[in-house]
């Protein structure tokens, strides 16, 4: 259900959640070579660590899509939530940059830039709101 004082935050919450546990969540959870192949990442021989911690990303971004999808009926119960979003956004921006400069990562990684950045704007904006 849908906030009827925050409905902002609340169509941020449920799009983002849903968006990101079906495209990052998930696929690092349960498939993270096949996920990074997607994105066209060149996977190594031993592949031990990076499934390891490509499911330990995963696990991270479904937790916090969980909480944001419990958030949606009453987003202003929880605004460090909007907080953290705005963080690993934010961060995630300034990875995916740091990746672009060293030209480090495929091109499918620049591209995400934009998201991050949006993401952590738009987070920070509606948690002005929420106060």
């Amino acid at each position: 259900m849908i906030s009827t004082t925050h409905p902002a935050a609340s169509w941020f919450l449920l799009a983002s959640g849903a968006g990101f546990l079906l495209v990052y969540g998930l696929p690092l959870m349960l498939f993270p070579l096949r996920w990074a192949r997607s994105f066209r990442w060149t996977v190594p021989g031993e592949t031990a660590l990076a499934v390891y911690f490509g499911r330990c990303v995963g696990v991270l971004a479904v937790a916090v899509i969980i909480v944001s999808l419990r958030a949606v009926p009453h987003p202003e119960r929880f605004p460090v939530l909007f907080d953290l979003i705005a963080w690993i956004g934010g961060l995630m921006t300034a990875l995916h940059v740091y990746g672009a400069i060293r030209r480090a990562q495929p091109w499918t990684e620049t591209a995400e830039i934009p998201l991050y950045a949006a993401l952590a704007v738009l987070a920070a904006w509606l948690r002005s709101g929420l106060v």
